[in-house]
């Protein structure tokens, strides 16, 4: 379980493609602090770390969750948001988060307002009963609220320690971003019989 506050950027080093499945190395300043088995959001996506070399940790990401998320995108030299497992008895500073990405959405536009930024992005129509205005989603590991809602649409405003601290700084129009709709929504959309 996670909050959706970026603990540190990471580096991709080496990506290793094995049956299917793909090695990620990552070097990030809390690389050294991991153990083997550990879980770790990478970019909202929760992976079981399963080497350690000096300041860097490999994790395996299976078709399944290839398919579903935008690591099949990620490239050796690309930075990726990394948040390491809520302890309880801490505070919540984000929300609950497990780090089971629902899908992807496209970043539509991008735009600076008042020394903040607004990034509009669109989703799969068939999740909308998922997206409220003013509720929590989960982007790229980064826990936001919600506003500017459409039929299929969102917007969300990142304030500059955000934007300057995970990779909202490089996310540009047309890029693709990793969503994890709010645990409770989904839980309340399936005891309401909505077909998602």
């Amino acid at each position: 379980m996670f909050t959706g506050i970026v603990e540190s950027l990471g580096k991709i080093t080496n990506i290793n493609v094995s049956q299917g499945n793909v090695d990620f190395t990552i070097k990030s300043n809390i690389s050294k602090e991991l153990k083997i088995d550990q879980s770790v959001s990478h970019n909202g996506v929760c992976l079981t770390v399963v080497d350690l070399k000096n300041d860097a940790h490999t994790v395996t990401a299976v078709k399944e969750t290839l398919d579903k998320s935008s690591l099949k995108n990620f490239n050796v030299g690309d930075h990726i948001n990394l948040e390491r497992a809520m302890k309880l008895g801490e505070r919540l500073d984000g929300h609950l988060v497990q780090g089971h990405v629902d899908g992807t959405a496209v970043c539509t536009d991008k735009a600076l307002n008042e020394g903040s930024w607004i990034f509009k992005f669109e989703f799969e129509k068939e999740m909308a009963e998922l997206v409220i205005e003013k509720g929590s989603i989960c982007i790229d590991g980064v826990s936001l609220t919600l506003f500017g809602i459409k039929e299929n649409s969102f917007s969300v405003t990142i304030i500059p320690y955000t934007y300057e601290n995970t990779t909202f700084k490089s996310l540009e129009p047309g890029n693709i971003v990793n969503i994890e709709y709010d645990m409770i929504g989904k839980y309340l959309a399936r005891f309401n019989n909505l077909k998602l």
